[in-house]
């Protein structure tokens, strides 16, 4: 049986090799093995989760067309992988990108306009959830423990309590892991419901298709029969009219029907400048949850636990020293393990204090010299999903005049620059306005906590410039 597969597998690399670089094929092909091959399943060999996902994210469609043009049919592939390398600990884990086919159709979500009529039954139905967004692999700490919480209550008695659950927080921090375990709870929980996670952009994307075909009518009854709405990074529809014009009766919809929504965000609905009131009202309904940048301790669990479930060799010290250096956010602690795993098989290495040292800076924009009025303004635009253009308009609106005065209260306590040059660099403004602007801040601050932790958060991502 092994004999068979291994056969097998050799001509299948054969094959790869002549489609990928030479480089491609020693790093995450020449490492892997076939250990069985029986009734129309082949099970390959990997050492370790991170080559097994880069072979699903990036080369599943050439395995799949090399293994049938050996075999001749579909043959349904699983991993065997490699866990814990001192006991020769192995788990097989199924091929979770190979595509589901119904009646002849991929099922999920496409640009193409969603259409009622031919959505799939709730258990042929695709989610759009990754399966490894789970809440076990959802490590709690005190910046995201009340998030969790909410997101297992949610999850246990959905559209029962907090709906719409909005969860904001800056990019990295876990937004989209922790509602991806809420809405795989559901499931597993809820079998019956309809559960959907759909970006922003997408359904932006898949809004304007259906104006396109003359199909809106189809679009809104599709979303309209979902159980569990999810959508991430709901700021991109600022300034988007129509699009949310036709996710406000979506909203309304599911909600009067008893359904759950769930948003994510990169601040809270108040901050996302170019939102209709009618909306930021309705997002004010349920619970409103900030995840906050991860702490050092919960920065370390996260790799310890990444480590152990990769079977990977990584000295504690290693560990902790990239902890207290990648303070960003959890996205970039995974890309410093990952290239770190993929390093220390290119070099045949040993992952240590050295080569952190070599991987670290590719995961630092930090810049030296004295902090830049252009650099704060992009900061703040970046915060508030404005542009520089508006920032420096004379626009008198009071969103972006707040704004603006935050910019100029920042450039005063973080540059050298006089009042005339602040004035001058930010529309033309005299020094007076200046003035005027950096004191109506320091007054806010003084008497309003929600202006004072605002700018707090707004600092910390000035100095993170540096």
């Amino acid at each position: 049986m092994r004999e068979s597969a291994q056969i097998l597998w050799k001509s299948c690399l054969d094959i790869i090799r002549d489609n990928i670089t030479e480089q491609q094929y020693c790093t995450w092909f020449a490492c892997t093995d076939a250990l069985s091959f029986e009734n129309d399943e082949l099970t390959l060999a990997v050492p370790n989760r991170f080559v097994c996902e880069i072979l699903e994210e990036h080369f599943l469609d050439l395995i799949k067309k090399c293994i049938n043009r050996v075999v001749g049919r579909d043959v349904r592939l699983k991993y065997s992988v490699l866990v814990d390398g001192q006991n020769g600990l192995r788990v097989n884990e199924d091929s979770s990108n190979q595509l589901k086919v119904v009646n002849g159709q991929n099922v999920g979500l496409s640009n193409n306009t969603p259409e009622l009529l031919s959505s799939p039954a709730v258990s042929e139905f695709d989610s759009q959830l990754k399966a490894s967004y789970n809440f076990d692999s959802y490590i709690e700490g005190d910046c995201n423990k009340l998030a969790r919480s909410v997101g297992k209550s949610i999850a246990d008695k959905p559209a029962k309590v907090f709906n719409p659950f909005f969860v904001y927080g800056a990019s990295g921090v876990g937004k989209t892991h922790l509602v991806n375990a809420i809405g795989l709870e559901i499931k597993k929980q809820h079998p019956e419901l309809r559960v959907l996670y759909v970006s922003a952009h997408l359904f932006m994307v898949q809004y304007v298709h259906s104006k396109i075909n003359n199909k809106t009518n189809e679009f809104i009854n599709f979303y309209q029969t979902i159980d569990v709405l999810i959508i991430d990074d709901i700021q991109e529809l600022s300034n988007k009219e129509k699009t949310q014009n036709t996710f406000f009766h979506i909203f309304n919809h599911l909600h009067l029907n008893g359904k759950q929504i769930i948003l994510t965000a990169d601040r809270p609905p108040v901050h996302i400048v170019g939102l209709e009131d009618r909306l930021l009202t309705r997002f004010k309904w349920g619970l409103q949850v900030e995840i906050e940048k991860p702490t050092c301790a919960l920065r370390h669990s996260i790799l310890r636990d990444k480590v152990l479930k990769e079977g990977l060799c990584i000295p504690e010290d290693v560990v902790s020293y990239i902890a207290e250096r990648v303070n960003e956010s959890i996205r970039d602690l995974e890309g410093v393990v990952n290239s770190l795993i993929a390093n220390s098989i290119v070099l045949n290495c040993d992952i240590n204090l050295d080569l952190v040292n070599k991987i670290l800076p590719q995961f630092s924009n930090k810049k030296t010299g004295p902090l830049t009025f252009d650099e704060i303004k992009d900061v703040v635009c970046g915060h508030y999903g404005i542009t520089l253009d508006d920032l420096c308009s004379r626009s008198r609106k009071r969103p972006v005049a707040y704004i603006r005065q935050l910019a100029i209260f920042l450039a005063d306590k973080y540059t050298d620059l006089s009042s005339v040059q602040i004035g001058r660099q930010i529309g033309g403004r005299n020094h007076a306005t200046v003035i005027h602007s950096v004191n109506q801040i320091k007054n806010l601050i003084d008497v309003d906590e929600s202006v004072r932790n605002e700018v707090s958060i707004i600092e910390d991502k000035v100095r993170c410039t540096r």
